[in-house]
C-alpha cells in the first residue's frame, strides 16, 4: 500500500543484517577469538553471502513485482513450487533422490494446490511468470546454502547476504522507484517485523538448519510456511478453514512425515 518493491526489500534486508551483528559480536567475544580469526572468519563467509545475496535480491522481487498481478493464493502456490524445482535440479548436481521423497513432493504439491488454489482455477498470467521466476531463484538460493552452510559460519555468512541484497535492492530503488520518506513511516510495522523475523531470524535458521539437512527435505519443511499462515489466520484472525483448505493442510503434513519416516537421512537421501 506505502512502498514499492525494491524500496520494501531494501528497508527489510538492511535491517536483517543490522540485526544480526550484536549477535555476531556477542558470539565473537565470548569465544575470545582474535582479530586475525575474526576477519579470516569473513573472508571465509564472503563469497556464500554474496551469492546468496544476490539470489535473495533476484527472488525476493521477482516476488514483490509478481505479487502485484496476482492472487495471493497463486503467489503462494507457484512460489512454494521450489519443492519440486529443488530435487529436479539437485539431479543436475548428481543428487540422488529416494523415491519416497518423490511421493511426498507430490503430495506436498497437492496439499499447496488444495491450499492455496482456493477457487479451483489454474492459468499463468505475467504475475504468475514472474513469481515463477521468484520460485526458480529461490530454488538455487536452497542449493548454494547446502554447499556453504557446512564451511562457514552461518549467522556471518546471512549478515553478508542481508546488506548485499540491501545494497542491490537500493541501487534499483534509485533507478525505478520513487522513495518517499512519509510512506515508509506508513509502513514501518511490516518493513520491522519483515526485516527482524523473517529476514533476521528466518533466513539466518535457514542457513544453519540446513547445515545438517539435504536440500529436498528442508524445501519441503519451509513449504509449510503455507500451512502456519492458514492456521494463524484461523486462529488469530478467526478466518474460516474450508474443508478444502483443511485438506490441503493434511496433506502438506502428511508429506513431511512421509520423508521423516524411517530409512530417510542426508547421507541416503543424496549422494
Amino acid at each position: 500500500d506505502y512502498v514499492q518493491p525494491f524500496t520494501f526489500t531494501a528497508a527489510r534486508s538492511l535491517i536483517g543484517g543490522i540485526v544480526l551483528l550484536p549477535f555476531i559480536f556477542i558470539r565473537a567475544q565470548k569465544a575470545g577469538r582474535t582479530s586475525e580469526e575474526k576477519s579470516a572468519s569473513w573472508k571465509q563467509a564472503l563469497p556464500g553471502g554474496i551469492i546468496c545475496g544476490v539470489l535473495l535480491c533476484i527472488a525476493s522481487n521477482l516476488q514483490q513485482i509478481g505479487i502485484q498481478y496476482t492472487t495471493v493464493g497463486k503467489a503462494g502456490f507457484i512460489t512454494a513450487l521450489y519443492i519440486v524445482l529443488v530435487p529436479v535440479c539437485g539431479l543436475f548436481l548428481r543428487k540422488r533422490v529416494q523415491p519416497k521423497v518423490w511421493l511426498a513432493v507430490l503430495i506436498a504439491v497437492a496439499g499447496l494446490y488444495l491450499l492455496c488454489m482456493t477457487d479451483g482455477s489454474f492459468s499463468l498470467q505475467k504475475g504468475d511468470l514472474l513469481v515463477l521466476a521468484c520460485a526458480l531463484g529461490f530454488t538455487i538460493h536452497i542449493l548454494v546454502i547446502d554447499h556453504f552452510s557446512p564451511l562457514v559460519d552461518g549467522i556471518k555468512m546471512s549478515c553478508i547476504q542481508f546488506f548485499t541484497c540491501s545494497i542491490l535492492s537500493a541501487v534499483c530503488m534509485a533507478l525505478f522507484e520513487t522513495v518517499n520518506v512519509s510512506n515508509l513511516l506508513h509502513a514501518w510495522i511490516p518493513i520491522l517485523y519483515a526485516g527482524i523475523l523473517s529476514s533476521g531470524v528466518g533466513y539466518t535458521l535457514q542457513i544453519i538448519g540446513q547445515k545438517g539437512l539435504n536440500p529436498t527435505m528442508a524445501s519441503l519443511l519451509m513449504s509449510l510456511e503455507s500451512v502456519f499462515s492458514v492456521l494463524a489466520s484461523w486462529i488469530l484472525l478467526h478466518q474460516a478453514l474450508s474443508g478444502r483448505e483443511l485438506s490441503g493442510c493434511i496433506l502438506m503434513f502428511a508429506a513431511i512425515v512421509l520423508v521423516q519416516l524411517p530409512g530417510f537421512s542426508k547421507t541416503n537421501a543424496v549422494s
